[in-house]
């Protein structure tokens, strides 16, 4: 017997439990949000008080690594444990206060930081300088979050030294 658009009783049932499967899943712009800084320079202040360093993440828009990074690993960082963490865009003419104060674009920063890959973690101390291994790129899923837990522990022991 063929149903709707030719599909037989057996398609239709499967295609209507893909599209039951699909709308359970959450959308692709929900879940965790990491704000833009206005400055870096007091972002990275407030951080340091707290003995913390400055995380910042260089996403590109439509990214599925950066999505992956952002929603189940850097947002929850910063949401439960409450570590500094910030999203610069790639190719954003939105306006950041650099570490030395001076007014640059997020695409500027990109450019200044030299950044290859999206998505790019980068973690700074005192001065703005990077005080552990950039984390680029998007890693097997299994081992993202080791590999943001040792460079967060390298970060954490540069700025206590």
């Amino acid at each position: 017997m063929t149903t709707l658009n030719g599909l037989g009783r057996r398609q239709l049932l499967l295609a209507t439990g893909c599209v039951a499967a699909a709308a359970a899943l959450p959308a692709w712009g929900a879940g965790a949000v990491l704000l833009a800084p206005q400055s870096l320079q007091d972002e990275l202040a407030q951080a340091l008080k707290i003995g913390q360093p400055l995380v910042v993440m260089v996403s590109l828009d439509g990214c599925p690594f950066c999505h992956v990074a952002r929603n189940n690993y850097l947002g929850p960082l910063r949401q439960q444990e409450g570590v500094p963490v910030f999203q610069i865009d790639w190719r954003s003419a939105a306006a950041v206060r650099d570490f030395d104060g001076s007014a640059v674009t997020h695409a500027q920063l990109v450019r200044a930081w030299k950044i290859k890959v999206a998505p790019t973690v980068l973690f700074f101390g005192p001065g703005g300088k990077e005080v552990a291994e950039r984390l680029e790129g998007g890693y097997i899923e299994d081992f993202y979050g080791a590999y943001l837990t040792q460079r967060l522990q390298q970060a954490r022991a540069a700025i206590k030294a």
